[in-house]
């Protein structure tokens, strides 16, 4: 019995070493973030998603298995939000959920750069996922709102705007990330630069962290799809600004000697 303690304690120490290495080689080793990333993806999440990924290596997970937890974390909150009954305690472990999938969103690539195991299939497969959640959490939340009659039915309007913005956001912004990709393009938006702390909060709105913390207010159905409107018109405002803007840009990688 003595033996396969001493083992096991030997096995653990190893592991928090290699998650030590492996969070110095992440901070070393961070990919540059976005000058336009709104406050809780680029303060928060990115941070905690290192973690994550360290605890990942650590363990010998590889992106594909820390993007699938990722889904696993996050689908669960989706299932929970329309079968289980608007409550506080509800919201709570939603927002744990959530909040959790998040990170490991973010840390599935983190995993990648520190293995050196990026590859095509692990980014369409990290962005399939982010792309049904866009969709799949507003109606989940349109749900469990009808079930449960906890606001009048005009609101429930609201969960179906944020689905649309949502996935228009999403797609928009990848579809013209891969064009300027494809031209050999890096946009000026898309790499350090000096860090606006305002920047950063006013475009919170778009920021996916922020809807996982609206959760917590979902004890209070008036309140909670108050402030969901809110933000889901802070995002619409942003998408209005930005569709413009994006379709200049990938209308220009199309003029000779561009790109």
């Amino acid at each position: 019995m003595s033996g396969a303690t001493g083992v096991r304690r030997e096995r653990a120490a190893a592991r928090r070493g290699d998650v030590r290495d492996a969070l110095t080689r992440l901070a070393l080793a961070q990919k540059p973030a976005a000058r336009s990333a709104p406050a809780y993806s680029r303060y928060v999440n990115r941070r905690l998603g290192r973690v994550l990924a360290a605890w990942a290596y650590g363990r010998g997970l590889g992106p594909g298995r820390v993007t699938a937890l990722s889904a696993v974390c996050t689908f669960t909150g989706v299932a929970v939000l329309a079968l289980a009954p608007v409550a506080a305690a509800t919201g709570l472990v939603v927002c744990l959920l959530l909040v959790l999938g998040y990170a490991l969103d973010s840390a599935d690539g983190q995993v990648a750069r520190l293995t050196g195991s990026a590859s095509g299939a692990g980014e369409w497969l990290d962005h399939v996922v982010d792309a049904v959640k866009v969709v799949a959490l507003p109606l989940a939340v349109l749900v469990g709102l009808y079930r449960s009659g906890a606001v009048a039915d005009p609101w429930l309007l609201v969960p179906v705007a944020n689905a649309v913005v949502g996935s228009v956001l999403f797609f928009a912004m990848m579809l013209t990330e891969q064009l300027r990709r494809a031209h050999g393009v890096v946009s000026s938006a898309a790499v350090d630069g000096p860090r606006s702390p305002w920047r950063s909060l006013l475009v919170l709105p778009t920021d996916y962290g922020v809807l996982c913390l609206s959760f917590l207010l979902y004890g209070a159905p008036g309140v909670f799809v108050v402030v969901l409107a809110v933000v889901t018109a802070g995002a619409a405002g942003f998408l209005a600004l930005a569709l413009p803007r994006w379709f200049r840009d990938v209308g220009a990688l199309d003029v000779p000697g561009r790109g």
